[in-house]
């Protein structure tokens, strides 16, 4: 019988640290890393039925796919609860997920002390800076999670250092607190294995296509109930209507708590340029020099020139803001540029790009252009097939073999193997972009 089991739960001051064994089958999707979390706050006083909640969050889907059951000593009731309703969202939304069943020893009913406090998952996006907008009057601690996009690798410091900065900087202007949480839940998963099984199954990868949205809340569990944390907002990257498979949604992310916090999906009843709207009105209410931070390629800025830059110039300029004055250099001549890039296909974009440019269209159909150049993007734009434009791209052949391969390889092999190769084909693609 599969099987995932919680062998050890350690807190030390602000350290989370557990280990994990399986059964043979599973071994594959395991890194030999502990899984760790480190937190500004100590979790020492923290119930073990609460502190378990991070590592179980990133597990459990993994049990899900291959019809695991998981086995703790001792859970959080509500949060173990809350495992069932996200897991019949991800089943209903999944046919290769199989389901199966966890197992405790003990079940508690902890018994925080409610600070009235809320939490929001911030990086000072468009998203996450909406919601704040949103839920200004509760001035959350703003959660800033390192371990998915920016990796506890020593090569992303620099890029962790900016996040922080900004966010911190942020927070010291509107008078918040700030939350920093750091862990290895990528490295503990063996997520190329993961790619490798599941790619075929889903529109991106693993963690950003099945575990996020669970996985990123169960992460916040211990600081959110040494906080005496009542709320937790994540923003939403799609909006009612857009019914892709992603990993965080209303029926996911709506159903993950546990003693003492309740978790929300923040905006799925805003559209981005909608959500640019509300950011707009905000800041010629209270706050015009407000900065956004979006960029693909670089934390410490915004380049201006990637596909997420220009998309959220042109929805500012929808908005009725200049872009320059936050964040984004743009000019008149970029919507060429822009018209050129997608014709030429220079940008690998999926589904959830197609929908946001035609928000965009949609936005631009209703919107006066103040300039020729504007008027010649937005009459192109309206004409636009964006089924075209905007496609998702075949991985390469290369891509392919290798985790059709993988699949059937031994796991040491495979470990071994795969951080080469791709290392080197990260190289290669560096030497010819350039950069």
């Amino acid at each position: 019988m599969s099987s995932i089991v919680i062998d050890r739960v350690d807190a030390d001051d602000t350290t989370l640290e557990c280990d994990v064994s399986t059964s043979a089958d599973l071994e594959r999707f395991f890194s030999d890393e502990s899984f760790r979390t480190t937190y500004d706050v100590p979790i020492e006083d923290v119930p073990e039925g609460v502190l378990v909640i991070p590592v179980l969050a990133q597990v459990c889907p993994v049990a899900w796919a291959n019809g695991a059951d998981v086995y703790v000593d001792e859970v959080d009731a509500t949060f173990a609860r809350a495992l069932e309703d996200v897991k019949a969202s991800l089943l209903s939304m999944y046919d290769f997920l199989e389901g199966g069943t966890l197992y405790a020893k003990e079940t508690i009913d902890a018994d925080p002390e409610s600070g009235g406090e809320s939490g929001l998952l911030f990086t000072g996006g468009v998203d996450s800076t909406c919601s704040y907008v949103r839920h200004r009057e509760e001035e959350p601690t703003l959660v800033s999670i390192r371990g998915w996009t920016i990796t506890p690798d020593s090569a992303d410091d620099e890029n962790w250092n900016h996040l922080r900065s900004r966010v911190s900087s942020f927070a010291d202007a509107h008078g918040l607190d700030t939350a920093f949480v750091e862990s290895n839940m990528l490295s503990f998963l063996a997520h190329p294995m993961l790619l490798a099984h599941y790619k075929r199954h889903v529109d991106g990868a693993w963690y950003s296509s099945v575990g996020h949205g669970l996985g990123l809340l169960g992460l916040c569990a211990p600081m959110a109930y040494a906080r005496g944390m009542d709320d937790l907002y994540v923003a939403a990257t799609h909006w009612d209507g857009i019914d892709l498979e992603w990993g965080s949604r209303p029926d996911i992310d709506d159903h993950v708590r546990w003693a003492g916090t309740q978790c929300h999906h923040d905006s799925y009843d805003l559209t981005r340029q909608e959500r640019l709207d509300a950011i707009a009105d905000y800041v010629r209410e209270e706050e015009p020099d407000l900065q956004l931070q979006t960029c693909n390629d670089r934390m410490d800025g915004n380049c201006g020139e990637c596909e997420k830059c220009y998309r959220t110039a042109v929805g500012l300029r929808l908005s009725g803001l200049e872009p320059t004055n936050h964040g984004y250099p743009f000019a008149d001549e970029d919507y060429r540029e822009i018209r050129t890039a997608l014709e030429e296909g220079r940008w690998i974009l999926g589904q959830d790009e197609k929908f946001m440019w035609e928000d965009i269209r949609e936005r631009a159909r209703e919107t006066e252009p103040s300039t020729p150049e504007e008027a010649a993007f937005f009459e192109w734009i309206d004409q636009a097939d964006l089924d075209e434009l905007v496609s998702e791209s075949a991985p390469p052949l290369s891509h392919r073999l290798l985790r059709a391969g993988a699949r059937n390889t031994p796991t040491r092999v495979y470990n071994t193997v795969y951080p080469a190769w791709a290392s080197a084909k990260s190289g290669l693609r560096r030497v010819r972009s350039g950069r």
